[in-house]
């Protein structure tokens, strides 16, 4: 997601590079189409990055006070309303409030209103939205004690660094910036368990003081506890939040157990016997509202003018959260000007699988993107990204020109190579390390043998030069070109399914053949073309049949 956001020229992806203290490959062993960049990034350097290249920014203006209403007019939104009484007018307006509305801070049974630590909670605004009908639901998320650096004893932790040739975030940046670091590793441990079980009844989740739902991916000590009693040990990440800052984040510990009960648990873990907790962990339980009430650009479908981006969709996590500002920001911008709109299709962007799941699923729990939610993900590398959406942000107008002549730069070194791979041929015998049965064949073709990587290559073909990047990403694109060309079908069945448009306000009571149940399923996602139809939860061949079939009589009586 950080990579597509590059692509179409959001900030994100250089802040990552400028603050980055660590950066790993995951999935390094496995194929490239689920391997994903990660980053630890430096909060102070981050923090200023961002500062600094919003500062760069042409034609934006930065107004801090909070948003306690929405200024409407004949049903469209047409600006806010500050706490201090002051208005901002507006053409179209982007929320994205976080964890902030009706934000509820939970350690133990000591609860108190607010967005997170520190920061007041946003009531006004969340009673407002309410009077949206739009479907308004509870979720939760966690965070583990903050802890004390000097005092934790590192020589009895496992040291994990980053990887020697750092994979950055940007396709601007080819080195970190930020002096490198590695991060601590360690485990808790059966009498940790016990510390845990003792107290359950103590935890705000499980003494049933939040009613919002967490997420299940990223689960809370408690849950691990629970959920995975066999277990004897779970990882803990070490990671320190800033070169010059003590503070480290134990990444695997979240809780919403009482203070004492963490500084309990904490010390009996290899290498914490002895820390100091800057801050206790806490659960933070907020509002958020149905997905399913948003068109394919994030505008609420009753409140024209208003889109909404990030956890007040339902999602859960910083790159979800900023890919929807995105898009968000694009379609507002899009509506001001009279544009079209950006539209990415689920075939050709995490983005889009991630709007396309949310406003036609909807949400039982904060939404995380995952490689395996994707069905063309062959298609949707982290390496390829600026390939697949930056002609979208040239023509859209949203990549500027730094990006567009470094695009141009790439695009043409990597339609090089790929013609000189496709014209380069040579036998077997030339690939002594190849297992293969001596035809002659063009390097695009060898790409697809197992241990064709590229030294192999290159020494059989050594006239052949490109960027490394360059290279890496084409000859991925060789390897799966078979794979990728049988989903081809797949992918235009799934357009055309989305090029049949289900006219806005259907009443689907009232289409002939679709039973009860499928209507309501229907009407509570209010599709806008029958591909989304087909992905709603629930909803059956019959009854796509007979939608297409009204939606076809419908259109024959107009014509």
């Amino acid at each position: 997601l950080v990579r597509e956001i590059d692509a179409l020229d959001g900030l994100m992806a250089r802040a990552a590079d400028i603050a980055g203290i660590q950066f790993r490959l995951l999935n390094r062993r496995k194929g490239p189409a689920v391997q994903g960049p990660r980053a630890q990034a430096d909060r102070k350097l981050y923090r200023q990055a961002i500062q600094r290249l919003l500062a760069d920014c042409g034609g934006v203006q930065i107004v801090e006070g909070e948003v306690v209403d929405l200024c409407t007019d004949r049903g469209q939104v047409c600006g806010v309303v500050l706490r201090d009484g002051s208005t901002l007018g507006a053409s179209a307006v982007v929320l994205t409030a976080g964890t902030f509305l009706n934000g509820i801070l939970h350690i133990g049974d000591v609860r108190q209103s607010g967005g997170r630590v520190g920061d007041a909670a946003s009531q006004r605004l969340g009673e407002r939205l309410s009077d949206l009908d739009l479907g308004r639901g509870r979720l939760k998320t966690g965070t583990p004690p903050r802890l004390d650096g000097r005092t934790i004893d590192w020589t009895r932790l496992q040291q994990q660094p980053g990887d020697d040739t750092p994979v950055m975030f940007s396709f601007l940046n080819d080195r970190p910036s930020a002096r490198q670091i590695s991060c601590g590793v360690t485990e808790t441990n059966e009498r940790t368990h016990a510390i845990v079980r003792d107290n359950l009844h103590r935890s705000a989740m499980y003494g049933g003081h939040i009613e919002g739902v967490g997420p299940r991916y990223c689960p809370s000590i408690e849950d691990k506890v629970v959920r995975f009693a066999d277990k004897s040990g779970h990882q803990v990440f070490l990671e320190p939040e800033g070169l010059d800052d003590h503070t480290v984040y134990p990444n695997g510990i979240s809780t919403s157990l009482p203070e004492d009960v963490q500084k309990a648990y904490v010390q009996t873990i290899a290498g914490l016997e002895a820390v100091h907790i800057l801050q206790p962990g806490y659960a933070i339980e907020y509002d958020f509202f149905d997905p399913r009430g948003l068109t394919t650009g994030l505008q609420v479908r009753n409140m024209p003018g208003l889109f909404f981006a990030g956890q007040i969709n339902g999602t859960t996590g910083y790159e979800e959260a900023a890919a929807q500002g995105l898009l968000a920001g694009a379609n507002a911008a899009a509506l001001a000007l009279d544009a079209p709109p950006l539209v990415l299709h689920r075939s050709e962007s995490y983005l889009g699988v991630m709007v396309d799941d949310l406003v036609t699923r909807g949400v039982t729990e904060p939404y995380r993107m995952f490689t395996s939610r994707a069905e063309f993900r062959l298609r949707l590398r982290a390496d390829n990204s600026d390939v697949r959406l930056t002609p979208v942000g040239l023509a859209l107008g949203c990549i500027g020109a730094e990006r567009a002549a470094s695009f141009k730069a790439r695009s043409e070194a990597m339609q090089g190579f790929a013609a000189q791979l496709h014209a380069t041929r040579i036998p077997g015998s030339a690939l002594p390390s190849i297992q293969s049965d001596g035809a002659v064949r063009s390097l695009w073709d060898w790409a697809r043998f197992p241990g064709a990587e590229w030294p192999v290559l290159h020494q059989a073909a050594p006239h052949l030069e490109a960027p490394a990047d360059c290279i890496e990403t084409v000859l991925t694109d060789a390897r799966y070109a078979v794979y990728v060309e049988r989903q081809e079908a797949d992918v235009v069945r799934l357009k055309r399914d989305d090029s049949v448009i289900v006219p806005r306000g259907t009443i689907f009571a009232d289409i002939p053949g679709l039973s009860s149940e499928m209507a309501e399923r229907l009407t509570r996602a209010q599709p806008e073309t029958l591909g989304q139809a087909s992905r709603v939860r629930g909803i059956t061949p019959a009854a796509l049949t007979a939608l297409l079939a009204w939606i076809r009589r419908t259109q024959a009586k107009a014509a």
